[in-house]
């Protein structure tokens, strides 16, 4: 969740707390609250091997054990406690080395009776094709599943949510499924992408939480959407795809309709209470670093975060308040939370071999937490890649948070990259608002602040802005523009589904449309060719066209990028490996441009003739100088020989 969609996001949560009754169970008998009773075991599965310990959460009631015994003497029980006068119970296990593969049956003794809870621990699956992270030749493309395709009528209201599906209301759930997706992979395989962020899949609570930011059980995926079966399907059939799969975790808060708001396992689990907590705005202000305190980017004060001069209380709403008094902010700096979320997080990554995280609202939660999270992570999946939202425009304040190396803080976050929200910025401020390109050159200088720039994620759109498209002074080819940029500057690129053909969207939740021919009413079916509208056809055809491009060019994704020339109105740069250099031609005027630069000196020494790969540009070299004509807002790329 962004700065953008905390307001609405949480008067529309808000509404619905105060309108949906409680989750409460229904009353018991007293011979019934005395017996002590399992309902839930997180989490419900583990691994063989996986990890030499486990912390088991038990809900439940009458759950004071005197003891706890388990069947497999390859399982010790270190030690116990019960909470919330015995509605939970933690139970630490440890895992001898000769562990098998087999179904754990654990017995509690209370002075009010015994009770048991099984854990099946099975054996790993062949790790060959799991756990990959994301390379310079992957583009990612974020999907939001209930809004792109419906591939199971049966799911789109489930019984626990009357009246939760309506297609007619931008809010409510729409009926896209986990199926859906997995039926038009073959869309996404020809478009060119090769790995998916969909977000966040598990359990949500309320009627308008189909975005996934409400978590109400945080080991389940929402019914709406389908089940884990589901999800593991889907993640086997994109890897028969070669393709990738990444977990929308959001370990900063859970929904307010979670059990935990009104009983939280531990006194200190949250940050605070419902009834007594900060809320997540900062006291500092724009101008308290110099900035205008007027117009610009929407997003916190985040330098607050980066500043060693800055003081605990200008950080503590940051990382410790709840998003408007809403969203309930987990207390990470307890080892108990951190444990919790770490095995989640592993339980979620193990059970669907996935190849990353995308992480939500990375600032917000403390540095500590994330350094030892990624550690513990790390120890089981070096590979994996973690991506952090930094909603911020700033690169000096967003490499902060990039792992590889300690900061002033001492911590090394241990995040592999983050989304190149300053690019984002940029291309925006100059399609849009007539900035200078020299803005892009601007955000590529300050590259050095990173461990690996090349690992940045750049894009143009995502589920929390006004798609580009419809945004006041775009058009068709500004929009072209901006993927032609993604797709040649540096770093592994992120699409937003449907942005490939030029959907419509306004603010949220307008920019969460369905795709259209994901359901089977629909009335046009833009999944296939003869389905798209020809200004739909134009857009995506361009968009494959520069897909395969990239995929043909190394340069392109490894190449190291040099600056060629940069002004008001353009922005030329090269992408150069040693065997191939491309020539990529950005110019934002509204007529076309000519452009003489000399060759000396620079990576275009030596070349004397060119290949067009892009766009309707020419270049003429004659071995002193590169003469390049542009027309007017377009992107075009040659190959220099």
């Amino acid at each position: 969740m962004t700065h953008f969609l905390r307001l609405r996001f949480a008067i529309a949560v808000l509404a619905v707390c105060v309108l949906q009754s409680p989750l409460l169970a229904a009353p018991q008998s007293v011979a019934a609250e005395n017996t002590p009773v399992v309902t839930k075991v997180e989490p419900p599965n583990w691994w063989v091997g996986l990890t030499p310990d486990l912390m088991i959460l038990l809900s439940g009631h009458a759950l004071q054990a005197n003891k706890v015994t388990c069947n497999l003497p390859e399982v010790v029980v270190e030690r116990t406690q019960a909470t919330q006068g015995g509605d939970y119970l933690f139970v630490w296990i440890k895992f001898a080395p000769r562990m098998r593969s087999g179904t754990i049956v654990c017995r509690i003794t209370t002075l009010r009776g015994d009770t048991s809870f099984e854990l099946p621990v099975s054996n790993r699956e062949p790790t060959a094709k799991r756990f990959h992270g994301l390379s310079s030749d992957d583009v990612l493309y974020l999907i939001m599943p209930d809004r792109f395709a419906n591939g199971d009528p049966t799911n789109d209201e489930p019984a626990e949510f009357p009246g939760s599906h309506d297609r007619s209301k931008p809010r409510s759930w729409h009926g896209g499924d986990l199926r859906g997706i997995r039926d038009h992979l073959s869309y996404l395989k020809d478009l060119g992408v090769t790995a998916l962020w969909l977000t966040p899949v598990v359990k949500n609570g309320a009627e308008q939480d189909y975005h996934g930011y409400g978590a109400v059980d945080l080991y389940a995926v929402d019914p709406h959407l389908g089940g884990l079966n589901d999800y593991k399907e889907l993640a086997s059939a994109l890897r028969e795809l070669r393709m990738k799969l990444f977990f929308d975790a959001v370990p900063n808060h859970v929904g307010p309709r979670h059990p935990w708001v009104k009983e939280p396992p531990l006194p200190d689990w949250f940050h605070g209470t419902a009834q007594n907590h900060f809320d997540s705005f900062s006291p500092v202000n724009n101008s308290f670093y110099g900035k205008s305190s007027s117009g610009g980017a929407a997003n916190d004060p985040f330098e607050a975060l980066t500043d060693p001069h800055a003081t605990p209380a200008m950080r503590r709403n940051l990382t410790e308040g709840w998003f408007f008094g809403i969203l309930p902010d987990m207390n990470t700096e307890n080892p108990v939370v951190l444990k919790y979320l770490l095995q989640n997080s592993i339980w979620w990554i193990e059970s669907a071999g996935l190849d990353g995280l995308r992480v939500d609202t990375f600032p917000y939660v403390s540095r500590t937490f994330w350094e030892q999270w990624h550690a513990g992570l790390r120890r089981i999946y070096p590979n994996l890649t973690t991506i952090g939202e930094v909603f911020h425009p700033d690169p000096t304040v967003t490499s902060f948070f990039v792992g590889g190396r300690k900061q002033w803080d001492g911590i090394d976050s241990g995040l592999s990259t983050v989304f190149d929200f300053p690019m984002f910025f940029a291309i925006h401020d100059v399609l849009l608002h007539g900035d200078s390109a020299g803005r892009i050159a601007n955000v590529l200088r300050q590259d050095e602040l990173y461990p690996h720039p090349d690992w940045l994620v750049p894009f143009f759109a995502n589920h929390d802005v006004t798609r580009l498209g419809s945004e006041m002074g775009s058009s068709p080819d500004k929009l072209l523009c901006a993927f032609g940029l993604i797709l040649t500057l540096r770093g592994i690129p992120e699409l937003y589904y449907g942005d490939e053909i030029a959907m419509p969207g306004a603010g949220d939740p307008d920019n969460r449309r369905d795709f259209p021919g994901g359901w089977p009413d629909d009335r046009q079916n833009a999944f296939t060719e003869d389905g798209r509208m020809p200004e739909q056809q134009k857009i995506f055809s361009a968009v494959r066209n520069l897909l395969q491009i990239r995929r043909q060019h190394a340069a392109l994704r490894t190449g190291k990028l040099f600056h060629i020339f940069s002004d008001g109105d353009s922005y030329v740069f090269m992408r150069q490996t040693e065997d191939e250099r491309l020539l990529v031609i950005f110019t934002n005027g509204s007529k076309p441009r000519a452009l003489t630069i000399p060759q000396a000196n620079t990576p275009l020494a030596g070349a004397l003739r060119s290949t067009i790969l892009y766009g309707n540009g020419s270049v003429e070299i004659n071995g002193r100088e590169v003469k390049i004509t542009a027309p007017a807002q377009s992107i075009s790329i040659f190959s220099l020989h």
